[in-house]
C-alpha cells in the first residue's frame, strides 16, 4: 500500500451527504459536542497521583485542555501539527500543491497523521516528565487515556468541521474562555473552600462596601481592560477593503467583494498562542523533571520568573503599577511579548494564507470561474492575480502583525482570563455569527433570526 494510500484511509468522521446542512441540524451537533467537552474536562485521569500542570491554567484555556482530566492534551496535538506542516510547507521543503483537490488531500492526510503522532507524544511527555505524575504502575494507564481523549478532541473537532458551526479548535477555545471568564467575574468560593469575593465584579463590590481603595482601583482596571478589549476587537474586524467587481456577460451589474483587515482571521494568533504555551509548559516539565531551572526558563507558583518563558509572558503592568509592585524589568518583558507575538503572527499569517487557498492565484481562479472580473482590466487571470496580491499580500501582513499586537497589548493590559483568550474568543465569536447570518438567513427560526438581524 502507498504511503498516499494510507493517508486516505485514516479513520474520520463521515461527511454529510447533504451539501448545505440545516440550520437546525448544525445547532443540534454543536451543542452536543459542546456538552461533551464540558463532560470530559469533568473526567480526571484514574491512576493519576500529582497534577504540577494545575498552576499553568493560563496556558489551559488558550490550548483548549484541563489538565488534569481525559482531555488534558486539549487542541495541542492538533495545532502543532498544523504549525509544523505550515512551515514545511511554507519554507518549500514539503512540496505540496495546495492548488488541486490532490493536494488538499494529501495536506490534510498528512496532518491528520502528524496529530496521531504528537497525540502519542504529548502524552507521554506530559506523564514521563512528571507533568501529571502516575501512581506506581499506573504510567501506562495514565497515557493510553491520554491518547484516548487526545483521540476524542480530534473527532469531535472533524465532527464540528463537517456537521456544526465552524470548527472545534475554535469551539474548544470559547468554551474555556467562557468558563474562565464566568468564574473570573463571580466566583465566590476561594480556593481552601471558603465563601467569599473572588471573582472580579464581587471583589470590587466588596471593596467598595470594606472602604479598600486599592482593591477596588484594581478589580475595576482589570473590567475596564476587558469591555476595552472588548470593544476594540469588534470594532477592528468591521475593518474591510472592498473591491467592485463586475460580471462579464451582464453588463451594469457588479458586486463588492470584501477583504477582511484580519485577511487571515484569527488563525495566526491561535498558532502563536498555542506556540508560547507549548514552549512553557515543556520549560515547566523540563524544569521539574531535572529539579533545576533551564535556559528555557525557571517557574515560581505556574508563572515563568526567568529564562525563555519569562521574556515571551506576559505581566499586568497596570496592576502592578496600582498594587506597588511594578518594576522596569516588567517593561522590557513586555516588549519582549507583543514582538514574539507580532512576528510569529506575520509569519503565521503568510503560511496559513498559502495552505488555506486564500493567496492571490487562487482568489483569481475562483473570481474568474465565476464569471467575474475587475473593471478597467482584461479577463486574464494573470492581471487579476498581479492586482490581487497589491491588496492581498498588504492586509496580510498588516492583519497579521495587528492581531499579534492586539493580543500581547491585552494580555499586559490584565483583561480577565488572559487578553489572547479574550482576544480570541471575540473573535471567532464574531465571525461564527457572520457565518450563521449569511449561510442560514432563511432556514433558521424566526425567533432565531431576530438575533442574527434577520
Amino acid at each position: 500500500m502507498k504511503f498516499k494510500d494510507i493517508l486516505h484511509n485514516l479513520p474520520e468522521v463521515v461527511s454529510p451527504i447533504e451539501k448545505k446542512l440545516s440550520f437546525n441540524v448544525k445547532l443540534k451537533w454543536t451543542i452536543i459536542i459542546l456538552v461533551s467537552f464540558f463532560i470530559l474536562t469533568n473526567i480526571p485521569l484514574y491512576g493519576l497521583s500529582a497534577n504540577s500542570l494545575s498552576r499553568f491554567w493560563y496556558l489551559a484555556i488558550l490550548l483548549g485542555a484541563d489538565f488534569g482530566s481525559i482531555i488534558s492534551l486539549g487542541i495541542g496535538p492538533i495545532v502543532m501539527a498544523s504549525i509544523i506542516l505550515q512551515l514545511l510547507v511554507g519554507a518549500k521543503i514539503l512540496e505540496i500543491n495546495l492548488h488541486d483537490e490532490e493536494g488538499k488531500r494529501y495536506f490534510q492526510g498528512l496532518q491528520k497523521l502528524l496529530t496521531l503522532a504528537f497525540i502519542i507524544f504529548e502524552a507521554m511527555v506530559y506523564v514521563l516528565m512528571n507533568g501529571l505524575q502516575a501512581a506506581p504502575g499506573m504510567t501506562y494507564i495514565v497515557i493510553f487515556q491520554l491518547c484516548l481523549g487526545g483521540l476524542l478532541i480530534v473527532f469531535m473537532d472533524d465532527v464540528i468541521h463537517k456537521w456544526g458551526f465552524g470548527s472545534g479548535v475554535s469551539l474548544f477555545i470559547v468554551a474555556g474562555v467562557a468558563s474562565r471568564l464566568f468564574s473570573e467575574m463571580f466566583q465566590f468560593i476561594s480556593a481552601d473552600g471558603s465563601f467569599g469575593a473572588v471573582g472580579q465584579v464581587l471583589v470590587l463590590i466588596s471593596s467598595v462596601i470594606n472602604g479598600d481603595p486599592k482593591g477596588a482601583e484594581i478589580a475595576l482596571v482589570t473590567i475596564i481592560a476587558t469591555i476595552i478589549i472588548f470593544l476594540v476587537v469588534v470594532w477592528a474586524q468591521s475593518l474591510k477593503v472592498e473591491i467592485p467587481l463586475a460580471f462579464d456577460r451582464v453588463r451594469g451589474y457588479g458586486i463588492k467583494w470584501p477583504l477582511q483587515f484580519f485577511y487571515a482571521s484569527n488563525i495566526p494568533v491561535i498558532l502563536v498562542s498555542a506556540l508560547a504555551a507549548n514552549m512553557q509548559l515543556f520549560a515547566g516539565l523540563l524544569e521539574n523533571l531535572l529539579g533545576h531551572p533551564t535556559f528555557l526558563g525557571s517557574f515560581s507558583n505556574g508563572v515563568p520568573v526567568s529564562g525563555f518563558a519569562f521574556w515571551i509572558h506576559s505581566t499586568p503592568i497596570l496592576n502592578l503599577l496600582i498594587a506597588g509592585g511594578f518594576r522596569y524589568i516588567y517593561l522590557i518583558q513586555g516588549v519582549g511579548h507583543i514582538l514574539f507575538y507580532i512576528t510569529f503572527s506575520i509569519l503565521f499569517a503568510f503560511f496559513w494564507v498559502q495552505t488555506s487557498s486564500m493567496d492571490a492565484q487562487s482568489q483569481a481562479k475562483n473570481i474568474i470561474s465565476s464569471g467575474l472580473q475587475i473593471p478597467g482590466f482584461r479577463k486574464d487571470e494573470r492581471i487579476l492575480e498581479t492586482v490581487l496580491s497589491r491588496y492581498i499580500t498588504p492586509l496580510t501582513i498588516m492583519g497579521g502583525a495587528a492581531v499579534g499586537l492586539l493580543a500581547s497589548v491585552a494580555d499586559i493590559l490584565g483583561a480577565m482570563a488572559g487578553g489572547t483568550s479574550i482576544l480570541l474568543a471575540v473573535m471567532i465569536l464574531y465571525q461564527l455569527y457572520q457565518n450563521i447570518a449569511q449561510q442560514h438567513a432563511v432556514d433558521m427560526h424566526p425567533a432565531v433570526r431576530g438575533m442574527f438581524g434577520g
